[in-house]
């Protein structure tokens, strides 16, 4: 089937690549408003204390997707085998955790194409997206359920879809020199305009365009890679033109947006990493993207893209296995065995420090510190760059909060921490008030 290009398309939406928000404060996305695990919150620290206090826990299914809070409500999708194996998505009040409504569908632990390392995961690893414009909530099962609900009507189903069943994917190739792994799908979707973009990795297409409302397939992608195991995908312009970056099984792929281009091919970047362990999402800034990978590249990179294509400014020999880096700044920041701090320029190494495992996610506050969640629920605040240039500083360590790891991505709203394991345990933990925050 030929590509299907857009016709009609709101230019003005699709121009604004960065979702509103109804709230500054709201988390609605992977790793937040810009996708980029930046907040607009203070950290909480008092200069002498870091006062996290337990506001509330809850079960909320087993998986590495992280929850996503907008309008004062949290979301997490999560998988079950009790009575029979199914996807649940649970809404809850994000102060006092009250649960407001549920849904569940019937979904296998893993992916029907899966591969290897099933005792590292289980369920579903694709975080949910939800749309202020609608109110309607977005997941990705790990078995290829596009799902749409509508968040004001109980989390009423609009519409589904089955990547394998509508559209025959293939199970991954095998890239590199180690056995085959395949880990069903692990991207967050996005919404960009009217439509709601996923990674399928079909022959059709590695990016489908899907009208948000209906479910209606809109455009399909240039590019045919089989889809990669990142946690989502991330929206960059270049020289004016909307795209969204992605990193495939096979390259760091830039596609257009913008009416008219709507799938094609902006620029590639080769990048195959062993065991297709493409897994920390690529770090957009202005139209730089830094991407990283353990395995055979061992490294991470700056690549700058133009519309003649993608660039490599620099390469380092540190990498990340699965936390996504954070740019602030000027520094680039991960935790994967030590938390690391790179100049963004020129990608020089400035310090590194702690003692963190191969589980980590990490965020940037509004008063320059970093809050890191590791291992099996180490709870970790830190000074960025900014404050400490010359040497790792950690300022307060909360440890052993849970007894698994804690693959899910952390999440700050509203003046709460929102931590969650691959059990599904999840505790929100609420930062003091302070009438002035040490800056």
């Amino acid at each position: 089937m030929s590509k299907v290009k857009a016709t009609v398309c709101n230019l003005a939406l699709l121009l604004c690549v960065v979702v509103k928000t109804g709230s500054a404060a709201d988390w609605p996305q992977w790793r937040g408003v810009k996708h980029n695990a930046v907040s607009t919150e203070p950290s909480g620290w008092d200069g002498t204390d870091w006062s996290t206090t337990l506001a509330w826990q809850a079960k909320m299914g087993a998986g590495g997707s992280a929850p996503v809070v907008a309008n004062g409500r949290l979301y997490s999708l999560g998988w079950t085998r009790v009575p029979e194996p199914r996807d649940v998505i649970i809404c809850l009040d994000a102060k006092t955790g009250e649960q407001l409504w549920t849904q569940r569908y019937a979904c296998p632990e893993y992916g029907r194409r899966s591969t290897g390392d099933k005792g590292l995961y289980s369920g579903p690893s694709a975080s949910p997206t939800f749309d202020p414009v609608t109110g309607l909530l977005y997941t990705v099962s790990a078995d290829g359920d596009l799902n749409c609900w509508n968040t004001s009507a109980g989390g009423r189903r609009v519409w589904s879809v089955n990547f394998y069943e509508q559209f025959g994917v293939k199970q991954r190739p095998l890239v590199g020199s180690r056995r085959l792994r395949d880990y069903g799908y692990t991207a967050s979707p996005q919404v960009s305009g009217d439509w709601i973009l996923a990674e399928v990795g079909d022959d059709e297409g590695n990016l489908f365009a899907f009208d948000k409302r209906t479910g209606r397939r809109v455009w399909t992608s240039e590019s045919t890679d089989p889809a990669g195991h990142t946690g989502g995908l991330v929206p960059i312009t270049v020289q004016g033109i909307p795209c969204v970056a992605v990193l495939t099984i096979h390259n760091l792929l830039v596609v257009r947006l913008d009416d008219g281009h709507a799938g094609e091919t902006l620029a590639e970047f080769p990048w195959e990493t062993d065991f297709a362990n493409n897994i920390a999402t690529p770090a957009v800034l202005g139209s730089s993207i830094i991407i990283t990978s353990e395995y055979n590249q061992y490294s991470i990179c700056r690549v700058d893209v133009s519309k003649t294509g993608a660039k490599q400014v620099w390469k380092q020999p540190y990498a990340s296995g699965v936390c996504s880096p954070v740019i602030h700044k000027g520094h680039v920041y991960w935790c994967w065995r030590g938390l690391y701090c790179l100049d963004f320029e020129t990608g020089k190494p400035l310090w590194r420090g702690g003692i963190f495992g191969d589980t980590a996610s990490c965020l940037v506050t509004d008063d320059d510190r970093l809050i890191v969640w590791a291992d099996r629920g180490d709870l970790v605040l830190t000074d960025t760059a900014v404050r400490s240039p010359k040497k790792y500083t950690a300022l307060a360590r909360r440890q052993g909060v849970f007894q698994s790891d804690v693959w899910p991505h952390i999440v700050l709203s509203n003046r709460r921490l929102f931590c969650k394991d691959r059990n599904g345990n999840l505790k929100c933990f609420k930062l003091a008030t302070h009438k002035s925050t040490v800056r």
